[in-house]
């Protein structure tokens, strides 16, 4: 599924956007240790804060996030979420989201959003190094932003 932007003026947002965006500049910026004191201070429901959190951001936010969304089949076995993480790590890359099924014939998808604006080197560098490490079945990109 594509999923379209829009870009709309702040006058005219609903006010648990706008709250939304508050808080999640609160915590950016230190002013909140956690998402409960940053919420309380906005004057904003924690459920509102995490229905919007990962949709609303402000336009120079976005400019500076690329997102990849990552599929792995990984074997079932000691170390090996470690091993991805630690790889995703080593090229700058930082884990924003993961998702892990039950494992079925030894085997578990893995999904993980990573944030690579910072990523050393290439996209495809991380998937090849992804790929290679032993106990991963497959890796592939099936979202870029």
């Amino acid at each position: 599924m594509n999923k379209r932007y829009y870009v709309v003026r702040e006058d005219i947002l609903p006010e648990a956007i706008m709250k939304t965006i508050q808080v999640k500049e609160m915590l950016g910026r230190g002013e909140a240790a956690t998402v409960h004191e940053a919420v309380e201070r906005a004057g904003l429901s924690r459920s509102a804060f995490y229905k919007y959190k990962d949709g609303v951001y402000a336009l120079n936010e976005l400019e500076r996030e690329r997102i990849a969304t990552i599929s792995m089949d990984l074997e079932h076995r000691s170390g090996m979420l470690s091993n991805v993480l630690s790889a995703v790590a080593s090229l700058e890359g930082n884990v924003l989201t993961m998702n892990q099924t039950i494992p079925l014939q030894g085997f578990a998808n893995v999904v993980i959003s990573v944030d690579i604006s910072q990523l050393s080197g290439e996209l495809s560098t991380l998937v090849d190094m992804l790929r290679s490490l032993p106990g991963v079945r497959k890796a592939s990109v099936i979202g870029q932003g």
